[in-house]
């Protein structure tokens, strides 16, 4: 099958938009929205956003080659300056974000590709992207780039749907109840997987259940056809799946699944080893990515290739072969005999809870954890902080360095409480400090785990520690 070319009247009709100025021949070889990425002969479509508004760069994208760009019904009324020098296509639109996702929607169902969501609270990158090597075993694949999950981001991914890949694998992230909803609407995928429901943006929810109610926007628009594969693990799921309308496969490690671990064997920072069940029989998966959790987006991966008959030896063979992405529990081994458990991608309480269990079931000299502020729990926060602390305290930690505010003080105080040395125990305001303070205590032998929300700047600490104790 032929690419699908992006002809201005083509992108105009999906976008139910006006071709205003141009030819309606007129090819645009790519979608963006931002002037400082934007490539000559690509459409320029000018998001309006909370923080910007891309129709203060028009004139931008024309200078920089755009071929076209999309604009508001009122910004399109009038003639871009730039017009006068260079010939580009204008499309008007009612709302440039509906508008882009209509041709991202448009283009979805053109192209024949099977579709793949992933949502949840936590791992939904982690499984996206074994999700795609399994599948790379029999089919031409494509992957949402990096975390593009949320209303703009996947319909520029989908756009690339113009290659007519035979499988898309993408992330459905959210915050507030709704944008589930809408990013089905848009990707309107064939199977969809849920792989759990965590403590994450609960500053955004009253409950859990509530985060659970939105995730299971996910089941929205499922025919009889439709597959899911959810998390037999995880009541607020299980409680939730009599409600899909399609066909449910379920994956799991503590209870019985249709994809199931056992013989669980976890050899901490060397990764885990597991016999799994399936309807098509039984593997032993060997992999270097680290912690139950990993495990258990390894099963919702398996679930996914077996859907689309992926043969059991192959995922076996791929699932040996698993790297992590950066930040995302990557494990470095420095030259000076200091390994490091880089998760500092992002945190919540429950995947900071299973990282610190991946420190006590490795061997190593001491174990030192620091970790960040956990961001977006609302009200539930010192808490949530308190119970971290306190899975630092049981694990016996020799040292524990918290950054961040008033949480992060409360989870340092906590593991105090819970019966760490005072003096084994430190809280910084800043990463920077932190970093300091890390470089002056670790030593050859040791296992540092680095674990905070984005907002926090963990990663400075692992690369302190790289260019200093490398």
């Amino acid at each position: 099958m032929t690419e699908i070319r992006l002809t201005a009247a083509r992108v105009a009709a999906a976008m139910q938009g006006t071709l205003v100025a141009g030819e309606g021949g007129t090819v645009f070889s790519g979608v963006s929205i931002d002037t400082r990425t934007l490539k000559p002969g690509e459409l320029f479509v000018a998001i309006h956003g909370e923080r910007f508004d891309g129709a203060a760069f028009v004139e931008q994208a024309i200078a920089a080659g755009a071929a076209g760009v999309v604009v508001g019904r009122v910004f399109g009324a009038g003639e871009p300056a730039g017009l006068k020098t260079r010939p580009t296509s204008v499309i008007a639109v009612d709302d440039t974000t509906l508008a882009l996702q209509s041709l991202a929607r448009a283009i979805r169902r053109e192209s024949g590709t099977k579709v793949v969501a992933i949502t949840g609270s936590a791992g939904k990158t982690t499984t996206k992207e074994i999700t795609s090597e399994f599948l790379a075993a029999r089919y031409r694949v494509i992957r949402n780039r990096g975390n593009l999950n949320n209303h703009i981001g996947l319909p520029l991914s989908l756009i690339e749907l113009t290659q007519r890949p035979e499988i898309a694998v993408v992330e459905l992230g959210m915050n507030h109840a709704g944008e589930i909803r809408t990013l089905v609407g848009v990707a309107e995928p064939e199977v969809r997987v849920w792989t759990n429901v965590g403590e994450a943006h609960l500053g955004f929810f009253a409950s859990k259940d509530a985060i659970a109610d939105a995730k299971a926007e996910i089941f929205e628009g499922a025919s009889a056809p439709t597959v899911l594969v959810a998390n037999a693990d995880d009541d607020l799921i299980v409680a939730r799946l009599p409600r899909f309308r399609g066909r449910t496969v379920t994956f799991g490690i503590d209870r019985d699944a249709d994809v199931r671990a056992h013989d669980v064997v976890d050899r901490g920072v060397e990764g885990t080893r597991a016999r799994v069940s399936t309807p098509r029989g039984e593997i032993t998966i060997e992999t270097p990515l680290v912690g139950r959790t990993n495990l258990a987006n390894i099963l919702a991966a398996t679930a996914v290739a077996l859907h689309f008959n992926v043969p059991l030896d192959a995922i076996a063979e791929r699932a040996r072969t698993l790297r992590p992405a950066a930040h995302r529990g990557e494990v470095i081994k420095l030259s000076s005999g200091v390994t490091i458990v880089d998760d500092s991608y992002n945190a919540n309480p429950t995947a900071t809870k299973r990282a610190i269990e991946v420190l006590v079931r490795t061997p190593a000299a001491r174990r030192i954890a620091v970790i960040g502020e956990m961001l977006e729990l609302g009200d539930h926060s010192i808490g949530l902080h308190e119970d971290v602390g306190r899975a630092a305290a049981h694990a016996k930690v020799d040292t524990l360095l918290t950054v961040g505010g008033a949480p992060a003080e409360a989870l340092a105080d906590a593991a105090v409480r819970a019966g760490l040395a005072r003096d084994a125990v430190a809280h910084f305001a800043t990463s920077d400090e932190a970093a300091d303070r890390a470089v002056a205590v670790v030593r050859p032998g040791d296992l540092v785990l680095v674990k905070g929300s984005r907002g926090v700047k963990t990663d400075r600490v692992v690369e302190r520690l790289k260019a200093e104790r490398g």
